[in-house]
């Protein structure tokens, strides 16, 4: 990673987002010291302008930024670091550092599950479950989500609100499962929905 640390006096900023959120927490600056500390250690060190001195962040308050990837923008001037936080990032306490809350989105759980099942669909694993729909093959995978969205409209016309989600969930993994077993992914039926969402869309 050839990173230009001259256009700003030997520094870079670096943006600090969560890995998991996508939230940004915090803005700080780096200079090479602190950048090949980042890289060796696992955890974000930044160079203080006021200080003039290396300083990882959480070193006091045991709030520590764990790397998860670091990227490099096109200018070749701007990092950003997707990291683990252990706790708030500011100072004040606040999780970032414009005082937003840094709470996950569930649906961005949908993407990660997926990951997981074709992780399963590659490895293979015994024992588990998923493994065993990819073995019964596509149509067993067909039936299951078949049934699992008539277990949700019983839910929905006799049952309660609780287990209308549960059954509802059980659909989505299933269907998951069979967009797997197919190539396709979640976020192809989402961008197919903001396609309908447009005023102009006709239907195919």
């Amino acid at each position: 990673m050839e990173i230009d640390f001259s256009k700003a006096g030997g520094l870079v900023p670096a943006i600090i987002q969560d890995a998991d959120t996508r939230q940004v927490l915090m803005l700080g600056y780096m200079n090479q010291e602190a950048y090949d500390k980042t890289v060796s250690t696992g955890l974000v060190t930044f160079y203080s302008r006021t200080r003039q001195c290396l300083w990882t962040k959480g070193e006091t308050s045991g709030n520590l930024l764990h790397v998860v990837s670091i990227k490099l923008d096109c200018d070749q001037d701007t990092l950003l670091i997707r990291v683990h936080p252990d706790g708030p990032v500011c100072h004040t306490g606040t999780d970032t550092c414009w005082a937003e809350e840094n709470t996950r989105n569930p649906l961005l759980f949908l993407s990660e599950l997926q990951d997981f099942i074709e992780q399963r669909h590659r490895e293979m694993p015994e024992g588990s479950y998923t493994t065993s729909l990819f073995k019964d093959g596509l149509n067993r995978m067909a039936q299951k989500v078949g049934e699992e969205a008539l277990e949700l409209v019983i839910e929905a016309t006799n049952g309660t609100n609780e287990r209308l989600i549960y059954e509802g969930s059980d659909m989505l993994y299933h269907l998951l499962v069979l967009l797997t077993s197919k190539g396709l992914r979640i976020e192809q039926m989402a961008a197919e929905l903001i396609q309908r969402h447009d005023p102009n869309w006709h239907k195919h």
